[in-house]
Formats: structure tokens, sequence, C-alpha cells
């Protein structure tokens, strides 16, 4: 286990293409962080330059306080898993998972106990003799973590490890990678598009866009307390909603209606509000005019048009009566919005 910082750490492809710009984070001992965020934010180059695949632009890298940006990747002490497993497919899962104790000359009774006590842990005890063609994607996966954890590094990195499984292994796999954690208690590092993967695995999120971090958070404090309209626009399935708004004194007028609310701002605005804060009302001040209903037993989902011509996306209860090509009624819960200015940040209420 070690602790890992990025100080200034920038990197440019060509003249112009910067992936990462001042990039400064700091991973506790123990921590499992996660990277997310929309495809070309530079996730990938940061693990990249951790691991040594990629030099720094700028900026040094540090695991235990020692500065490893120059040194090469075999000396970092660190084991990446990578989304397309990179198994050896001539070899079994126990020669692929002792690959690395044998390049390091351990005897065969200690590659033997720890690929047995790897392998004990992830469940594939009985898939040691066979090849990589003869395992299912989720049992691929299961060995690639296996063969990383064998080793027992400073900090593991995992680079979208679960984009190739269905949903259901995804959820599966997910839930093992978090009991993992809790048990190994290693330093680890999480990159991934996927925000479900990030509010459940991450003990902070880091969101990234364009190569700089928007916000840096637990999951909840990310969710409930976006940084900025980026950020609240990501994280959060189905997306929050986003209104036009004129506030003033503690009147907030958007989609057609108006609301009270605790602030001291004045001025345009842009409105967020989480579908779940959008809540159907026989009663409600707000009208929306419903074009899809998603029926997801649990919950509806309802996505229509607002009578100020923007769109709106609200979660109902299962049992509410509303069709497409109907209207239903809402209102909005003024203690869970969000205000947001015009450059984007969100203003405190």
């Amino acid at each position: 286990m070690a602790s890992v910082r990025f100080e200034a750490v920038s990197k440019v492809y060509g003249s112009d293409s910067k992936a990462l710009s001042n990039f400064t984070l700091d991973v506790a001992d123990g921590e499992f962080v996660v990277l997310v965020g929309p495809s070309g934010c530079g996730k990938s180059t940061t693990l990249r330059v951790l691991a040594g695949l990629e030099e720094a632009t700028d900026g040094r890298v540090f695991i235990d306080g020692v500065d490893i940006t120059d040194e090469t990747p075999s000396k970092r002490d660190i084991a990446m898993v990578f989304q397309n497993y990179a198994l050896y497919p001539h070899m079994t899962v126990f020669d692929n998972m002792a690959f690395s104790l044998k390049m390091r000359k351990l005897s065969r009774t200690e590659i033997k106990r720890s690929v047995t006590e790897t392998a004990e842990i992830l469940g594939i005890l009985d898939y040691l003799q066979r090849k990589p063609r003869e395992l299912s994607g989720g049992q691929r996966q299961r060995v690639a973590v296996g063969r990383a954890i064998v080793r027992d590094p400073k900090v593991f990195l995992f680079d979208e490890p679960l984009s190739n499984l269905d949903a259901k292994l995804r959820v599966q796999m997910r839930n093992e990678l978090a009991r993992l954690h809790s048990k190994l208690k290693s330093t680890m590092i999480y990159v991934t598009h996927d925000q479900a993967e990030a509010m459940t695995l991450g003990d902070r999120i880091v969101v990234l866009k364009d190569g700089y971090i928007q916000q840096v958070a637990p999951p909840l404090e990310v969710y409930n307390n976006p940084a900025n309209r980026f950020v609240a626009g990501f994280i959060g399935s189905p997306a929050m909603n986003f209104f036009k708004a004129e506030v003033h004194g503690s009147e907030l007028r958007a989609a057609g209606g108006s609301i009270q609310i605790s602030s001291t701002a004045e001025g345009s605005y842009t409105l967020g509000v989480r579908p779940e804060d959008i809540l159907v009302s026989e009663d409600g001040r707000f009208v929306c005019s419903v074009e899809v209903v998603e029926t997801l037993g649990s919950e509806k989902v309802v996505i229509g048009t607002a009578e100020s011509g923007e769109s709106v996306t609200a979660r109902c209860k299962p049992d509410t009566d509303v069709r497409p090509g109907g209207q239903i009624r809402f209102e909005i819960d003024s203690s869970r919005v969000h205000l947001f200015a015009t450059d984007g940040v969100q203003q405190k209420l």
C-alpha cells in the first residue's frame, strides 16, 4: 500500500493537443479513487503517466513521497488491469497469474501459495488449469485482477476493466471489486466513464473534462453539491434537468412557473433539478406535456416538455397514471434545487 501524489502534471501530445492540464491530486494510502468523465477527458492518460507508460510533459509524480517521475515502469511497483484482459492465450490461468512471480524468481512453493490464495479470494480456484479461451468474460476479468493481486503492488490501476462485460456481469464484478478493496485495503485508482461504477466504488470521485479537474469529493457530495453545471449534468441518471431561470428576491421563475427559494441571488441563472425532485402532483404549479414513459418496475421515468418549451425528465411512482400524449402537473422541491451562473459555477443558496 502507498500514497500517490500528482503535482501539476500536464501531458501534451504533438504541439498543441493537451490531454492533461495542471493535474494535482493526492491519493491517500489505502484509498479507492475513481477518475470519471467523458471520452477524451484525460482519465486513461492519468493512469498511463502514473504507470510510466506515458511521459509527463510537465509536473511530478510521487509514490509514498518518492519522486518516480523518471523511473521506468518496472521500478514503480504498480499493477495495471486493462479492459481487454491482456491474458496470454497459450498459458493456463495458473501460469498467467504466476508469470510475474516467476520473473521475480520466487520459489515454486511461494508461487503456488500466492496464486492459490488469490484464486480462492476471486472464486476461480477451479479454473486454474484452463486456458483463457475456455473462460467467460467475467472469469477472464477475475484472472486479470488476480494476476495483479499476486504481485502485491504498492498501487492498483484499473483502466475501464468492466466495459467489455454485459450489464449483469458488470454489477457482479463491481460488487466483487468493492469487496476486494475492503479485504486488501490497497490503494486503488480506477478509470471509468460509467457514473454508476464511480458512485458505488469510489471513496472519492475525480470528475474530469478536457484534461482539467472539475471536482474532487466523495460520491454523495458530488451528487448533492456539484461544483458546476458540467458535473451536475454528468453525474446522475437520468441526467439533471436544466431550465432558464430568473430570480428576483425570493421568487424563482422557470419552466413556466415559479417557486420560492431562500437566496440572495438576483438576475438570470440556470436552474438545475434532478428528476427525483420533480414531484408529480394533481395541483402542481408546473405543466408537462408527456412524450415518453419508461416503466422500470420500481418507478416510471417520464420525459416531456414544460410550458417553457424545455425538456423535463421526472421520476414517478410505478402506479402513477401517466401516458404519452397526456399531461402531468408537477412541483419542484425548492430545498433541492441548484442555481448555476452564466460561467457554469453553482451559486450557494
